[in-house]
């Protein structure tokens, strides 16, 4: 299930236990959870984004083995946060800076091309309202996109490819043109549907937060 509500303590006493879960997702064989955690920690207390981003900069900058397993759990970290929160300006700035050195000093490489898909995911976020769920954590650590089935009435269920940025308004436009509706009269839009309710999806919603309300 999506993380609940949580309780916290201080800034500083978060900021050290967040510490210690990079630490470990170093390690860590599924860092899936872990990883869902951070997000949802600087989802909940924004004061910690920017920290957070400083931290992976550090733990990617000249790393004990440039590539490898942990070093990428580092990057693939770094790209849920890049496709769920923009830092400060100043720290972007440090963090555009990181992205352009790495790929200078590793080209072709595992990391160069995260840093190219964080490069330009920074280039669309514009803020979530849920962290990314783990199927989308998933799909990020690979750099890929996810796909949405939307049932369509008297139309077969249409899988569209989504990323972190797909809003309901771009789906729906798309499947309007599958279905070849662009000439029809009618307005669009998609619907959310659950066992207690059924409503429509803000056309500026991203499709990634409906997802992750699901899990």
């Amino acid at each position: 299930t999506a993380p609940g509500p949580r309780s916290y303590t201080t800034l500083r006493d978060e900021a050290v236990k967040l510490f210690n879960s990079l630490q470990q997702l170093e390690s860590e064989r599924d860092p899936v959870p872990l990883m869902q955690g951070v997000l949802q920690t600087c989802l909940d207390l924004p004061p910690l984004v920017d920290e957070i981003y400083c931290q992976l900069v550090k733990q990617t900058t000249e790393p004990p083995a440039p590539g490898g397993q942990g070093d990428l759990h580092y990057w693939q970290l770094l790209t849920c946060m890049s496709c769920t929160f923009l830092p400060s300006p100043p720290v972007l700035r440090f963090l555009r800076f990181h992205l352009d050195r790495t790929e200078n000093h590793f080209p072709a490489s595992e990391m160069a091309k995260y840093a190219c898909f964080i490069r330009e995911a920074l280039g669309k976020t514009k803020g979530r309202e849920c962290v990314p769920s783990l199927e989308e954590i998933l799909v990020l650590m690979q750099r890929q996109e996810m796909i949405c089935t939307v049932h369509c009435p008297g139309a077969p269920a249409c899988s569209v490819a989504i990323s972190s940025h797909t809003t309901a308004e771009e789906v729906a436009q798309e499947l309007v043109s599958r279905l070849g509706l662009s000439q029809s009269p009618n307005l669009f839009a998609l619907y959310e549907q659950s066992r207690r309710r059924e409503q429509p999806v803000g056309s500026a919603t991203l499709l990634a937060d409906v997802l992750t309300r699901f899990e």
